[in-house]
Protein backbone atom coordinates (compact mmCIF):
# COMPACT_ATOMS: atom_id res chain seq x y z
CA UNK A 1 0.00 0.00 0.00
CA UNK A 2 1.69 3.12 -0.92
CA UNK A 3 1.48 6.18 1.75
CA UNK A 4 0.44 9.18 0.31
CA UNK A 5 0.83 10.58 -3.00
CA UNK A 6 3.21 9.36 -5.36
CA UNK A 7 2.55 10.81 -8.96
CA UNK A 8 5.27 13.00 -10.17
CA UNK A 9 2.83 15.40 -11.34
CA UNK A 10 3.29 16.39 -7.48
CA UNK A 11 3.34 20.34 -6.78
CA UNK A 12 -0.51 20.36 -7.60
CA UNK A 13 -1.11 20.31 -3.77
CA UNK A 14 -0.98 17.24 -1.70
CA UNK A 15 -3.56 14.36 -2.05
CA UNK A 16 -3.25 10.95 -0.72
CA UNK A 17 -4.01 8.93 -3.31
CA UNK A 18 -3.18 9.95 -6.91
CA UNK A 19 -6.21 10.25 -9.15
CA UNK A 20 -5.16 8.38 -12.48
CA UNK A 21 -4.07 5.05 -12.07
CA UNK A 22 -2.05 4.69 -15.09
CA UNK A 23 0.91 6.60 -13.50
CA UNK A 24 1.33 3.24 -11.30
CA UNK A 25 -0.26 0.50 -13.46
CA UNK A 26 1.61 -1.61 -15.94
CA UNK A 27 -0.27 -0.76 -19.20
CA UNK A 28 -2.56 -3.87 -20.04
CA UNK A 29 -1.12 -4.30 -23.47
CA UNK A 30 2.55 -4.65 -23.33
CA UNK A 31 4.69 -5.63 -26.70
CA UNK A 32 6.24 -8.81 -26.14
CA UNK A 33 9.22 -9.70 -25.90
CA UNK A 34 11.13 -10.77 -29.29
CA UNK A 35 13.31 -14.23 -29.59
CA UNK A 36 16.73 -13.17 -29.36
CA UNK A 37 19.10 -15.28 -31.64
CA UNK A 38 22.20 -17.02 -30.15
CA UNK A 39 24.32 -16.31 -33.43
CA UNK A 40 27.81 -14.65 -32.49
CA UNK A 41 28.26 -12.62 -35.87
CA UNK A 42 31.45 -12.76 -37.42
CA UNK A 43 33.70 -14.82 -36.06
CA UNK A 44 36.97 -13.41 -34.42
CA UNK A 45 35.16 -10.17 -34.25
CA UNK A 46 35.05 -8.69 -30.26
CA UNK A 47 32.47 -6.60 -29.50
CA UNK A 48 33.01 -3.04 -29.28
CA UNK A 49 32.54 -1.50 -25.82
CA UNK A 50 32.76 2.31 -24.19
CA UNK A 51 33.11 4.14 -27.41
CA UNK A 52 31.15 6.72 -28.99
CA UNK A 53 31.22 5.56 -32.97
CA UNK A 54 30.75 8.03 -35.57
CA UNK A 55 27.61 9.73 -36.04
CA UNK A 56 25.89 8.49 -39.20
CA UNK A 57 27.85 10.37 -42.20
CA UNK A 58 29.91 9.24 -45.30
CA UNK A 59 32.93 7.74 -44.57
CA UNK A 60 31.65 6.53 -41.10
CA UNK A 61 34.25 3.52 -39.89
CA UNK A 62 33.04 0.36 -41.11
CA UNK A 63 32.84 -1.78 -38.18
CA UNK A 64 31.83 -5.27 -38.32
CA UNK A 65 28.18 -5.89 -36.96
CA UNK A 66 28.89 -7.61 -33.11
CA UNK A 67 28.49 -10.83 -31.53
CA UNK A 68 24.64 -11.34 -30.07
CA UNK A 69 23.64 -11.47 -26.82
CA UNK A 70 22.81 -15.08 -25.06
CA UNK A 71 18.94 -14.95 -24.97
CA UNK A 72 17.95 -14.59 -21.27
CA UNK A 73 15.75 -17.12 -19.32
CA UNK A 74 12.27 -15.45 -18.69
CA UNK A 75 11.80 -14.40 -15.45
CA UNK A 76 10.09 -17.08 -13.52
CA UNK A 77 12.73 -19.85 -14.42
CA UNK A 78 16.02 -19.78 -13.02
CA UNK A 79 18.69 -18.63 -16.04
CA UNK A 80 20.79 -21.13 -17.17
CA UNK A 81 24.41 -20.61 -16.38
CA UNK A 82 26.08 -18.77 -18.27
CA UNK A 83 30.14 -18.87 -18.88
CA UNK A 84 32.17 -15.63 -17.62
CA UNK A 85 31.90 -12.56 -19.84
CA UNK A 86 34.60 -11.98 -21.70
CA UNK A 87 33.90 -7.93 -21.60
CA UNK A 88 37.13 -6.25 -20.14
CA UNK A 89 36.55 -4.28 -17.24
CA UNK A 90 35.06 -0.29 -17.55
CA UNK A 91 38.40 1.42 -17.93
CA UNK A 92 38.72 3.53 -14.85
CA UNK A 93 40.12 6.20 -17.23
CA UNK A 94 37.47 6.84 -19.66
CA UNK A 95 38.10 7.38 -23.51
CA UNK A 96 38.30 10.08 -25.78
CA UNK A 97 35.01 8.66 -28.14
CA UNK A 98 33.32 9.52 -31.30
CA UNK A 99 29.16 9.87 -30.75
CA UNK A 100 26.48 7.42 -31.51
CA UNK A 101 26.07 5.66 -34.62
CA UNK A 102 24.62 2.30 -36.26
CA UNK A 103 26.80 -0.72 -36.76
CA UNK A 104 28.67 -1.14 -40.15
CA UNK A 105 25.60 -3.31 -42.30
CA UNK A 106 25.69 -6.13 -44.07
CA UNK A 107 24.78 -5.85 -47.73
CA UNK A 108 25.17 -2.17 -48.20
CA UNK A 109 22.72 -0.28 -49.85
CA UNK A 110 23.30 3.53 -50.98
CA UNK A 111 22.75 5.53 -47.79
CA UNK A 112 19.24 8.10 -47.45
CA UNK A 113 19.75 11.47 -46.56
CA UNK A 114 17.56 11.03 -43.67
CA UNK A 115 20.21 8.82 -42.11
CA UNK A 116 22.82 11.35 -42.16
CA UNK A 117 21.69 12.14 -38.03
CA UNK A 118 20.02 10.29 -34.98
CA UNK A 119 17.57 10.68 -31.88
CA UNK A 120 15.46 10.70 -27.86
CA UNK A 121 12.48 8.93 -24.99
CA UNK A 122 10.47 9.87 -21.09
CA UNK A 123 6.81 9.26 -20.70
CA UNK A 124 4.26 10.10 -18.48
CA UNK A 125 4.81 10.57 -14.59
CA UNK A 126 5.59 7.77 -12.26
CA UNK A 127 7.91 4.81 -12.82
CA UNK A 128 5.93 1.80 -13.28
CA UNK A 129 6.29 0.21 -10.09
CA UNK A 130 6.39 -3.66 -9.97
CA UNK A 131 7.21 -6.84 -7.87
CA UNK A 132 10.19 -6.72 -6.85
CA UNK A 133 11.45 -3.81 -9.10
CA UNK A 134 13.37 -1.72 -6.71
CA UNK A 135 13.91 -4.84 -3.75
CA UNK A 136 11.04 -4.15 -1.94
CA UNK A 137 7.89 -6.43 -1.27
CA UNK A 138 4.76 -6.76 -3.51
CA UNK A 139 3.92 -4.30 -5.98
CA UNK A 140 4.54 -0.69 -4.27
CA UNK A 141 7.24 1.09 -3.31
CA UNK A 142 7.21 2.18 0.47
CA UNK A 143 7.17 6.03 0.66
CA UNK A 144 6.29 8.24 3.72
CA UNK A 145 3.51 11.02 2.83
CA UNK A 146 5.23 14.30 4.53
CA UNK A 147 3.19 17.20 4.28
CA UNK A 148 3.96 20.53 2.65
CA UNK A 149 3.25 24.06 2.42
CA UNK A 150 2.37 24.60 -1.59
CA UNK A 151 1.45 28.48 -1.08
CA UNK A 152 4.62 29.70 -1.99
CA UNK A 153 4.73 28.02 -5.10
CA UNK A 154 6.72 25.43 -6.88
CA UNK A 155 10.45 24.83 -5.59
CA UNK A 156 13.78 25.32 -7.73
CA UNK A 157 14.20 23.11 -10.88
CA UNK A 158 17.23 21.49 -11.82
CA UNK A 159 17.79 19.59 -14.93
CA UNK A 160 21.00 16.43 -15.31
CA UNK A 161 22.65 15.94 -18.41
CA UNK A 162 23.90 12.05 -19.31
CA UNK A 163 24.16 9.59 -16.81
CA UNK A 164 25.54 6.81 -18.86
CA UNK A 165 25.77 4.35 -16.10
CA UNK A 166 28.26 6.40 -13.61
CA UNK A 167 26.15 5.92 -10.50
CA UNK A 168 28.54 6.93 -7.86
CA UNK A 169 29.03 10.33 -10.10
CA UNK A 170 25.48 11.22 -9.47
CA UNK A 171 25.18 10.53 -6.55
CA UNK A 172 27.57 12.57 -5.58
CA UNK A 173 26.46 15.69 -7.88
CA UNK A 174 22.87 15.08 -6.04
CA UNK A 175 24.39 15.14 -2.74
CA UNK A 176 26.33 18.47 -3.61
CA UNK A 177 22.79 20.22 -4.64
CA UNK A 178 21.22 19.18 -1.57
CA UNK A 179 18.81 17.21 -3.29
CA UNK A 180 19.64 13.91 -1.39
CA UNK A 181 21.06 12.80 2.14
CA UNK A 182 23.96 10.47 2.54
CA UNK A 183 21.41 7.69 2.80
CA UNK A 184 20.91 8.42 -1.35
CA UNK A 185 17.08 9.95 -0.22
CA UNK A 186 14.94 12.62 -1.61
CA UNK A 187 15.92 15.47 0.39
CA UNK A 188 14.71 18.77 -1.20
CA UNK A 189 11.42 18.96 -0.41
CA UNK A 190 9.17 20.41 -3.38
CA UNK A 191 12.38 21.06 -5.53
CA UNK A 192 11.91 19.83 -9.09
CA UNK A 193 14.37 17.83 -10.83
CA UNK A 194 14.40 16.63 -14.60
CA UNK A 195 17.08 14.05 -15.98
CA UNK A 196 17.73 14.46 -19.37
CA UNK A 197 18.08 10.85 -20.44
CA UNK A 198 20.68 8.58 -20.87
CA UNK A 199 20.70 6.51 -18.14
CA UNK A 200 23.16 3.83 -19.29
CA UNK A 201 25.60 2.11 -21.63
CA UNK A 202 29.85 3.01 -21.61
CA UNK A 203 29.74 3.35 -17.79
CA UNK A 204 29.43 0.30 -15.21
CA UNK A 205 26.14 0.42 -13.50
CA UNK A 206 23.19 1.63 -15.17
CA UNK A 207 20.33 -0.24 -13.89
CA UNK A 208 21.29 1.60 -10.70
CA UNK A 209 21.43 4.68 -11.94
CA UNK A 210 17.27 3.74 -12.89
CA UNK A 211 16.67 1.92 -10.07
CA UNK A 212 17.43 5.21 -7.87
CA UNK A 213 15.89 7.46 -10.13
CA UNK A 214 12.85 5.58 -9.89
CA UNK A 215 12.72 5.51 -6.17
CA UNK A 216 13.36 9.44 -6.41
CA UNK A 217 10.45 9.91 -8.33
CA UNK A 218 8.14 7.88 -5.43
CA UNK A 219 10.31 9.99 -2.34
CA UNK A 220 10.03 13.38 -4.36
CA UNK A 221 6.31 13.60 -5.29
CA UNK A 222 5.33 12.18 -1.77
CA UNK A 223 7.21 15.19 -0.18
CA UNK A 224 5.51 17.22 -2.73
CA UNK A 225 8.36 17.97 -5.28
CA UNK A 226 9.27 15.84 -8.58
CA UNK A 227 12.00 13.94 -9.60
CA UNK A 228 11.42 13.00 -13.46
CA UNK A 229 12.98 12.04 -17.02
CA UNK A 230 12.91 12.30 -20.49
CA UNK A 231 13.64 9.28 -22.77
CA UNK A 232 17.24 8.96 -24.16
CA UNK A 233 18.40 7.30 -26.96
CA UNK A 234 20.21 4.90 -25.16
CA UNK A 235 16.78 3.93 -23.76
CA UNK A 236 15.46 3.13 -27.03
CA UNK A 237 18.52 1.04 -27.74
CA UNK A 238 18.26 -1.05 -24.59
CA UNK A 239 14.55 -1.52 -25.30
CA UNK A 240 15.43 -2.51 -28.74
CA UNK A 241 18.15 -4.33 -27.72
CA UNK A 242 15.88 -6.59 -25.63
CA UNK A 243 12.81 -6.85 -27.12
CA UNK A 244 14.35 -7.47 -30.60
CA UNK A 245 17.82 -8.70 -30.40
CA UNK A 246 19.19 -9.87 -33.76
CA UNK A 247 16.00 -9.46 -35.65
CA UNK A 248 17.03 -7.92 -38.76
CA UNK A 249 15.81 -4.49 -39.38
CA UNK A 250 15.91 -2.28 -42.45
CA UNK A 251 18.29 0.73 -42.55
CA UNK A 252 18.90 3.43 -45.09
CA UNK A 253 22.14 2.17 -45.37
CA UNK A 254 21.51 -2.16 -45.35
CA UNK A 255 20.16 -4.26 -42.51
CA UNK A 256 21.34 -3.77 -38.85
CA UNK A 257 20.14 -5.28 -35.55
CA UNK A 258 20.04 -3.91 -32.34
CA UNK A 259 21.63 -6.17 -30.40
CA UNK A 260 24.97 -5.22 -32.94
CA UNK A 261 24.18 -1.65 -32.32
CA UNK A 262 24.04 -2.08 -28.55
CA UNK A 263 26.94 -3.92 -28.02
CA UNK A 264 28.89 -0.83 -30.24
CA UNK A 265 27.66 1.94 -28.31
CA UNK A 266 29.04 0.62 -25.24
CA UNK A 267 26.35 -1.70 -24.03
CA UNK A 268 27.57 -3.28 -20.60
CA UNK A 269 26.56 -7.35 -20.30
CA UNK A 270 25.90 -6.70 -16.72
CA UNK A 271 22.47 -4.35 -17.69
CA UNK A 272 21.44 -6.52 -19.49
CA UNK A 273 21.78 -9.15 -17.21
CA UNK A 274 19.98 -7.31 -14.21
CA UNK A 275 17.15 -5.34 -17.03
CA UNK A 276 13.38 -6.51 -15.66
CA UNK A 277 10.06 -5.72 -17.23
CA UNK A 278 9.49 -3.03 -14.74
CA UNK A 279 12.89 -1.09 -16.50
CA UNK A 280 11.45 -1.48 -20.00
CA UNK A 281 7.81 -0.58 -18.97
CA UNK A 282 9.38 2.37 -17.55
CA UNK A 283 11.93 3.33 -19.59
CA UNK A 284 9.10 3.17 -22.57
CA UNK A 285 6.73 5.52 -20.76
CA UNK A 286 9.41 8.35 -20.72
CA UNK A 287 8.22 11.38 -22.83
CA UNK A 288 10.29 12.81 -25.21
CA UNK A 289 10.03 16.70 -24.45
CA UNK A 290 8.85 18.90 -21.87
CA UNK A 291 8.21 22.84 -21.44
CA UNK A 292 9.54 23.68 -17.55
CA UNK A 293 9.29 27.67 -16.96
CA UNK A 294 10.55 28.83 -20.44
CA UNK A 295 13.20 25.59 -20.83
CA UNK A 296 12.23 23.52 -23.50
CA UNK A 297 13.97 20.30 -21.93
CA UNK A 298 15.17 18.12 -24.62
CA UNK A 299 17.62 15.31 -25.09
CA UNK A 300 19.16 15.61 -28.59
CA UNK A 301 19.94 18.83 -30.57
CA UNK A 302 18.16 17.69 -33.53
CA UNK A 303 14.60 18.94 -34.79
CA UNK A 304 13.73 15.52 -34.94
CA UNK A 305 11.19 15.95 -33.13
CA UNK A 306 9.28 18.77 -35.40
CA UNK A 307 8.78 15.44 -37.43
CA UNK A 308 6.30 14.06 -35.01
CA UNK A 309 3.85 16.66 -34.18
CA UNK A 310 3.21 20.14 -33.59
CA UNK A 311 3.10 20.54 -30.56
CA UNK A 312 4.77 18.68 -27.03
CA UNK A 313 1.93 16.71 -26.35
CA UNK A 314 1.67 15.51 -29.92
CA UNK A 315 5.18 14.55 -29.62
CA UNK A 316 5.15 12.24 -26.78
CA UNK A 317 1.75 10.34 -27.59
CA UNK A 318 3.20 9.71 -30.60
CA UNK A 319 6.52 8.61 -30.03
CA UNK A 320 4.92 6.26 -27.74
CA UNK A 321 2.31 4.76 -29.52
CA UNK A 322 4.53 4.11 -32.33
CA UNK A 323 6.88 2.50 -29.29
CA UNK A 324 4.26 0.65 -28.58
CA UNK A 325 3.44 -1.22 -31.36
CA UNK A 326 6.33 -3.50 -30.80
CA UNK A 327 7.78 -3.33 -34.32
CA UNK A 328 11.61 -3.58 -34.80
CA UNK A 329 11.83 -1.01 -37.92
CA UNK A 330 9.88 1.51 -36.55
CA UNK A 331 11.58 1.67 -33.02
CA UNK A 332 14.73 1.33 -35.05
CA UNK A 333 13.41 4.86 -36.86
CA UNK A 334 13.08 6.18 -33.68
CA UNK A 335 16.28 5.48 -32.50
CA UNK A 336 17.96 6.40 -35.80
CA UNK A 337 16.39 9.79 -35.83
CA UNK A 338 16.92 10.43 -31.85
CA UNK A 339 20.62 9.87 -32.45
CA UNK A 340 21.32 12.66 -34.58
CA UNK A 341 22.96 15.36 -33.02
CA UNK A 342 24.52 19.01 -33.55
CA UNK A 343 21.71 20.52 -35.62
CA UNK A 344 22.32 23.84 -33.02
CA UNK A 345 26.30 23.83 -33.42
CA UNK A 346 26.63 25.48 -36.97
CA UNK A 347 27.13 29.79 -36.19
CA UNK A 348 25.00 30.37 -39.19
CA UNK A 349 22.43 27.57 -39.14
CA UNK A 350 22.33 26.69 -35.41
CA UNK A 351 20.64 29.61 -34.13
CA UNK A 352 17.51 29.40 -36.74
CA UNK A 353 17.25 25.42 -36.03
CA UNK A 354 16.86 26.61 -32.21
CA UNK A 355 14.27 29.27 -33.18
CA UNK A 356 12.07 26.82 -35.41
CA UNK A 357 11.78 24.26 -32.09
CA UNK A 358 10.75 27.31 -30.06
CA UNK A 359 8.21 29.33 -32.47
CA UNK A 360 6.72 25.22 -32.40
CA UNK A 361 6.87 23.95 -28.83
CA UNK A 362 7.28 27.63 -26.98
CA UNK A 363 9.71 28.55 -24.41
CA UNK A 364 12.60 31.18 -25.07
CA UNK A 365 15.75 28.02 -24.83
CA UNK A 366 16.13 24.32 -25.28
CA UNK A 367 18.21 22.81 -22.67
CA UNK A 368 19.44 19.50 -24.27
CA UNK A 369 21.92 16.73 -23.23
CA UNK A 370 22.71 13.85 -25.97
CA UNK A 371 26.21 15.64 -27.73
CA UNK A 372 29.07 15.92 -25.19
CA UNK A 373 30.55 19.49 -24.50
CA UNK A 374 33.81 18.50 -25.55
CA UNK A 375 32.59 17.83 -28.94
CA UNK A 376 30.22 20.69 -29.28
CA UNK A 377 33.52 23.06 -28.33
CA UNK A 378 35.75 20.90 -30.76
CA UNK A 379 37.91 20.29 -28.01
CA UNK A 380 38.22 16.26 -28.29
CA UNK A 381 40.69 14.70 -31.36
CA UNK A 382 43.62 17.43 -31.06
CA UNK A 383 46.85 16.43 -31.76
CA UNK A 384 48.69 19.31 -30.02
CA UNK A 385 49.19 17.74 -26.58
CA UNK A 386 47.34 21.02 -24.75
CA UNK A 387 45.79 19.07 -22.11
CA UNK A 388 43.80 22.38 -20.76
CA UNK A 389 41.51 21.92 -24.08
CA UNK A 390 40.83 18.22 -22.81
CA UNK A 391 37.07 17.26 -21.87
CA UNK A 392 38.42 18.01 -17.90
CA UNK A 393 38.06 21.74 -18.46
CA UNK A 394 34.49 21.03 -18.89
CA UNK A 395 33.06 22.24 -15.32
CA UNK A 396 29.34 23.58 -16.00
CA UNK A 397 26.55 23.78 -19.11
CA UNK A 398 27.26 25.18 -22.30
CA UNK A 399 25.63 28.41 -23.59
CA UNK A 400 25.60 28.27 -27.67
CA UNK A 401 23.70 29.36 -30.41
CA UNK A 402 23.60 33.19 -29.65
CA UNK A 403 22.24 31.87 -26.20
CA UNK A 404 19.16 29.97 -27.40
CA UNK A 405 20.31 26.64 -26.17
CA UNK A 406 22.09 24.73 -23.31
CA UNK A 407 24.18 21.98 -23.61
CA UNK A 408 23.92 19.98 -20.70
CA UNK A 409 26.75 16.65 -21.67
CA UNK A 410 29.54 17.04 -19.57
CA UNK A 411 31.29 14.02 -21.11
CA UNK A 412 31.27 11.88 -18.06
CA UNK A 413 31.86 8.98 -20.37
CA UNK A 414 35.39 10.77 -21.27
CA UNK A 415 36.45 12.27 -17.93
CA UNK A 416 34.55 15.15 -17.99
CA UNK A 417 31.47 16.34 -15.42
CA UNK A 418 28.27 14.74 -15.04
CA UNK A 419 26.37 17.93 -14.87
CA UNK A 420 23.30 18.60 -12.22
CA UNK A 421 22.53 22.78 -12.18
CA UNK A 422 19.87 24.64 -11.64
CA UNK A 423 17.57 26.73 -13.92
CA UNK A 424 17.71 29.41 -14.82
CA UNK A 425 21.42 30.08 -15.18
CA UNK A 426 22.95 33.09 -14.05
CA UNK A 427 24.33 34.06 -17.02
Amino acid sequence: MVEGSMTQGAGQGPAMRTDTLRDFRVPVTEPALYAVSTSTGLPGEPPVYGEYPAYYEDGAPNVPPQPGYPPQAPAHQPAAPQPPAQQPPYPDTRLHVHPDAEPAQAEPQGPDEDDLEGYTPTYRDLPVIGRGALGGPGDTVQVQYVPQDHTAGPGPLYVVGDVHGYLDELVTELHAQGLIDAERRWSAGNARLWFLGDFTDRGPDGIGVIDLVMRLSAEAAAAGGYCKALMGNHELLLIGAKRFGDTPVVSGAGTATFQAAWLLNGGQRTDMERLQDVHLQWMSRLDAAVLEEGHLLLHSDTTAYLDYGDSIEDVNDTIHELLNRGDADITWDLFRKFTKRFAFRDEGTGPAAVRELLDTYGGSRVVHGHSPIPYLLGEVGTEDGDESRGPEAVDGPHVYAEGLAIAMDGGVTMAGKLLVVQLPLSD
